[in-house]
């Protein structure tokens, strides 16, 4: 069995935390660290596919739920707070009615339970122009992503995924083949009839249309329990954007 990377911060009540698609447990380390400081042992996790974790042909949510209840009993952890933002909001919720039993409160990050048609597919095609065998710097991997990626912040989180994999070669610790192949498994929903009952809170960035109005039936019958509020003035990276918000919204609701 294949377990998940994880970097492991603070001691105290178990907390894991989901990266998003193309993400890395590192995006969420300064928030990590915060969590970590008012009694929580946090669990960054690196999902299959992604940051220093394994790399498999298969990737769907059933599977990336399997991985995280396989980490949790490795680690021997009992119930456990969790956190997951897009890609690891959906994977949060799948964990979530899938192992009810062991998730104490769930917080998910601008994703609703529904399907996303594809839309990650432009990214993907800059990446797959990125010839890493004759680019030997990250400035010279910046440039040609620029040419079809014109926001500085996207270029600036994918290449948090670039690495030397030996001297002179280049990396990205993404699995770019499998993602790019199962594009359309990134926009699954949870299954139709499941439902976690226990404490949840959904989070959503202000100007973000990841959670639209008519959601919250769909939110309010997969989790019942389900409160919804949102940080104004920011978009779907809503914990980077305004990192404080997010960390006091966040914290209040798992100290409740």
């Amino acid at each position: 069995m294949q377990l998940l990377h994880s970097k492991i911060l603070g001691n105290g009540k178990p907390l894991i935390i989901l990266h998003g698609f193309l993400g890395m447990s590192d995006n969420w380390k300064t928030l990590g660290n915060q969590y970590a400081e008012k009694g929580f042992e946090v669990h960054l996790i690196d999902q299959r596919n992604h940051g220093r974790s394994f790399w498999s042909e298969v990737f769907d949510y059933d599977v990336m739920a399997q991985d995280v209840h396989n980490y949790i009993i490795q680690h021997r952890l009992e119930k456990v707070y969790l956190i997951g933002h897009s890609m690891g909001g959906k994977t949060a919720m799948q964990f979530a009615c899938t192992y009810p039993g062991w998730v104490s409160k769930l917080i998910v990050a601008d994703i609703a339970p529904k399907y996303y048609p594809p839309h990650h597919q432009p990214i993907l095609d800059a990446l797959n122009q990125v010839d890493l065998n004759i680019l030997d710097s990250r400035g010279k991997v910046d440039r040609e992503l620029s040419k079809s990626i014109l926001d500085m912040g996207t270029r600036q989180f994918l290449l948090k995924s670039l690495y030397w994999q030996e001297k002179g070669s280049l990396g990205f610790r993404f699995n770019l083949k499998v993602l790019s192949d199962k594009l359309e498994e990134i926009g699954e929903n949870i299954g139709s009839s499941e439902k976690f009952e226990g404490d949840t809170f959904f989070l959503r960035g202000g100007n973000s249309e990841y959670i639209a109005p008519h959601d919250i039936l769909e939110i309010k019958r997969h989790f019942p329990m389900a409160e919804l509020d949102s940080i104004e003035n920011t978009g779907h990276w809503l914990h980077a954007e305004n990192p404080k918000e997010f960390f006091e919204k966040s914290l209040s609701f798992l100290n409740r």
